[in-house]
């Protein structure tokens, strides 16, 4: 795997991190961040971090000021967002982006990705609504997102099961990893490895790009 370079960011909630693995002529950039209970090293971050710069896309991990500082909980969303963009202004791509996360970092990226300038959105374990509760949802962040889609959700995941998200979505692509939960972590003897189900991950988003980004002008 090869080394990332890490760079600070400044943000009005204080330093975040940029760490970047890019590849060699990219066709397109992922900007990615964590979810509110882990930092970039979540298992599905850093399997495309580790797997995408050889296909042409770099990818580059958004590490939030609260983590960066060492605190166990997230701040509230808007200082989210705030940092993201922060985060997206310091890189100045010159490649199609893409934006996305896991959990937190896909609301964050959902509400974000258009005044960013992206290209799509990529949504990693998606937080419907709270654990164990149906209602209120959070479905309004992934209608007004307004780019292509990618949504991968855990089956069995709590915070949101496939079946939970409508199918009329029509810039929404899913897919599910089998037994993966709110982490994509799936059972020791479910239908696919751990291996397996990250490379779930990384081919169906390896996929998505090339058809919605790479293979779409008018998304460049």
């Amino acid at each position: 795997m090869k080394k990332a370079t890490i760079r600070s960011v400044p943000t009005p909630h204080g330093e975040g991190r940029l760490h970047t693995r890019r590849a060699t002529s990219p066709m397109a950039t992922l900007l990615l961040s964590h979810g509110a209970g882990g930092g970039v090293d979540s298992r599905d971050l850093w399997a495309l971090a580790d797997a995408l710069p050889a296909q042409g896309f770099s990818v580059v991990l958004f590490e939030q000021p609260w983590r960066v500082a060492g605190r166990k909980v997230a701040t509230a969303p808007p200082t989210l967002d705030a940092a993201l963009r922060c985060a997206a202004d310091m890189m100045r791509v010159r490649t199609p982006l893409v934006v996305g996360g896991r959990s937190a970092g896909a609301r964050s990226a959902a509400r974000t990705a258009r005044m960013l300038g992206a290209s799509g959105c990529l949504a990693l374990s998606f937080p419907l609504h709270a654990p164990g509760r149906t209602e209120p949802t959070r479905l309004q962040e992934l209608r007004a997102v307004g780019l292509p889609t990618l949504l991968i959700q855990g089956e069995r995941d709590p915070m949101g099961r496939p079946e939970e998200f409508p199918s009329e979505l029509e810039t929404l692509d899913m897919v599910v990893v089998p037994g993966g939960d709110h982490g994509l972590k799936v059972p020791a003897r479910g239908e696919v490895s751990q291996d397996e189900a990250m490379g779930i991950v990384v081919e169906s988003t390896l996929e998505w790009l090339v058809r919605e980004v790479v293979g779409n002008p008018s998304r460049r």
